[in-house]
């Protein structure tokens, strides 16, 4: 299926304010960008590079004064997930170098506070694959998933204090206990065709079977639609925009996802 991502922001700015915005998707295995935009105003000199998860990155600062930034992209994605019950657990020996980090503690995913659970939840459950998907029923039927509830990242021990969070928070506790079954699991951050309300969206992908898998305990039936514009540990790792200086948020937030013509 062919999407057209869009995001438009607007901030009042007081004082020179430097920015890293992550709103560029790349094409990979997952998904083929055809087209991007990226526009500022007013223009400011813009420096872009890759981080050290694969992210595109920009670097700038914003004047003082209105703000914004508006990027769009036509980008090719599946209609459906991956899913592979039975994908087998990989050892840590076989796990490829750049996996191995996905399996620590991170800042927002206290994975070593979780043994007890993780194994509750996941008794019985062949190691691999259909652990992970065990933990994501778990998240859908025990932690309440609600919409504009949070305005900051929290970690996996308050998500599961509270027992409920945005998408970003139910991420963060899957990953935890992913991570805590030595299952490798990632933070991904994107868009997602017919997300209700529509905004910027949070998931988890966990590493079993030789590969990435996604998982997503915010909706209750699988669907395709996913385009991701970062990958990393936690919520630090993958934030659309930081800022550095006096705080600002924008004043204007609009995210838009449509399907679109098939290209020919």
């Amino acid at each position: 299926m062919w999407l057209r991502i869009g995001c438009d922001l607007l901030f009042e700015i007081e004082v020179p304010t430097p920015f890293i915005l992550m709103l560029r998707p790349r094409s990979g295995s997952q998904q083929w960008v055809a087209r991007d935009e990226f526009k500022i105003k007013p223009n400011v000199p813009v420096v872009e590079f890759t981080d050290d998860y694969g992210n595109l990155c920009q670097r700038l600062v914003a004047p003082p004064g209105n703000f914004s930034i508006k990027t769009n992209a036509d980008v090719k994605t599946s209609e459906f997930v991956d899913v592979e019950p039975g994908a087998p657990f990989v050892e840590i020996q076989n796990l490829p170098h750049d996996v191995l980090s996905y399996l620590l503690p991170s800042r927002y995913c206290e994975s070593d506070r979780f043994s007890d659970l993780a194994m509750t939840i996941t008794a019985n459950y062949l190691p691999g694959y259909n652990q992970v998907a065990a933990i994501e029923t778990w998240l859908l039927d025990t932690i309440s998933y609600i919409p504009g509830s949070s305005d900051y990242p929290i970690s996996a021990i308050e998500v599961n204090y509270k027992q409920s969070g945005v998408c970003r928070d139910l991420a963060h506790l899957g990953i935890a206990l992913c991570r805590n079954l030595s299952i490798p699991a990632r933070m991904v951050v994107g868009y997602l065709y017919k997300l209700e309300p529509m905004d910027m969206h949070a998931w988890f992908e966990a590493y079993v079977g030789g590969r990435w898998y996604t998982f997503d305990a915010t909706q209750n039936r699988r669907k395709g639609g996913y385009v991701a514009i970062g990958f990393g540990h936690d919520a630090a790792d993958v934030a659309v925009f930081n800022q550095f200086g006096p705080s600002v948020y924008p004043t204007k937030q609009v995210v838009s996802v449509e399907l679109i013509e098939e290209k020919n």
